[in-house]
């Protein structure tokens, strides 16, 4: 895997650049909200809302706004009449992939997510087309500096399913129950995650070529930008120089 970077590494670092846009903000607070009112309002016991105050701490949304989301979504009830859906189709080159969407007008959103796909040469597929490809794991994502022996020691003590090295990241993959348990196993023997959280993981990867590749990638960034679109996911590893390209 050397030399490639996940989509999910692209996207952390446009996230990161664009966070003080109000477009990340109203994700976040959005993800909090819902997560919340499907699952509570306690972070112990709700891994979901856990993850999303983390991110929306990270991103520096202040907690008061974060406590009045949670508080709005477990009393009155009001987290926003969303739903979740997901959306399935292929990129360029049949790079296969996942949207994640939090919408109150289904109409509005599968309209913008075919649309998207259109305009950049993929195609919008039927539930189950894609979905198979992919499970949802628990990421831990660690600096490439770190020493990987000593990770592959670690979590292998720490009960980790596998490890994944790319070029911008060594990643430490769990069972979702796993994850926090995993994390703080971690970080006792001296490795701090540098993002945590959970993903919908490919089976196996393709490696694109140029031209598909910075189709694909003009999509997911396309996608990752939709209000709607809470995550997307694909099974592309990208070359540096292509996403070096891209930029």
């Amino acid at each position: 895997m050397a030399g490639h970077s996940k989509w999910a590494n692209i996207q952390h670092r446009k996230k990161a650049q664009d966070a003080k846009r109000g477009r990340l903000f109203t994700k976040l607070i959005r993800e909090i909200a819902v997560a919340a009112k499907l699952g509570g309002g306690q972070l112990d016991g709700n891994p979901r809302l856990r993850l999303a105050v983390d991110k929306a701490l990270e991103a520096n949304v202040g907690k008061t706004n974060i406590d009045r989301a949670i508080k709005r979504a477990c009393g009155a009830g009001d987290g926003g009449d969303y739903q979740s859906v997901t959306y399935e189709g292929y990129a360029a080159g049949g790079i296969a992939v996942l949207v994640e969407c939090m919408t109150d007008n289904k109409n509005r959103t599968v309209a913008e997510v075919r649309n998207a796909f259109v305009r950049h040469d993929g195609k919008l597929g039927t539930s189950g087309s894609v979905a198979r490809l992919f499970s949802q794991k628990g990421v831990l994502v660690y600096s490439p500096e770190c020493d990987e022996d000593g990770i592959i020691s670690a979590m292998l003590d720490a009960g980790a399913e596998d490890m994944v090295t790319c070029d911008d990241g060594i990643w430490v993959l769990t069972e979702p129950p796993d994850l926090f348990g995993v994390r703080e196993a971690m970080e006792k023997a001296g490795f701090v995650a540098q993002r945590c959280e959970y993903q919908m993981y490919p089976s196996a990867s393709v490696v694109p070529d140029k031209g598909d590749a910075l189709k694909a990638l003009r999509l997911l960034e396309v996608l990752d930008n939709c209000e709607d679109v809470q995550n997307v996911y694909c099974n592309a590893d990208f070359s540096s120089d292509v996403v070096a390209g891209a930029g």
